[in-house]
């Protein structure tokens, strides 16, 4: 395989590479702003049902069903992570990794928007002769 046809190869997988991530990001950015407000709700309603005089007063489960905000976006949270949205906010990170790890073997890696990175070949040293 010539030079040319390495680096067309090269040039390929980046393309590729920094296509697939490029694609990712405005998913990545819709369940990040997801993930977001659904964790300030979730605060917001745990500060209210904490600082609540009743909360201690009554059970937790009665507690719970006098603070339906909380226990809604707690349980909204619960299930997002229970779907996998830490995967889906961090998939391009994931990929890049993943890429990073491969590459390695070949003496490249690639940067988070996928271009790679091509390092210098490792020096073999020989045993010198005296």
């Amino acid at each position: 395989m010539g030079s040319l046809e390495q680096t067309e190869d090269l040039k390929a997988f980046e393309r590729r590479l920094t296509e697939v991530i490029a694609q990712l990001q405005p998913a990545t950015g819709r369940w990040r702003l997801i993930l977001v407000v659904v964790s300030v709700c979730t605060a917001t309603g745990a500060w209210n049902w904490l600082w609540d005089p009743d909360t201690s007063k009554v059970t937790f489960f009665q507690s719970l069903c006098n603070h339906p905000f909380f226990t809604i976006s707690c349980l909204a949270l619960v299930m997002l992570f229970l779907c996998g949205i830490h995967k889906r906010v961090l998939l391009p990170s994931i990929i890049a990794s993943r890429c990073r790890t491969v590459l390695a073997d070949y003496n490249m890696s690639c940067d988070d928007t996928g271009k790679l990175i091509l390092k210098p070949k490792p020096r073999i040293n020989s045993p010198s002769t005296t």
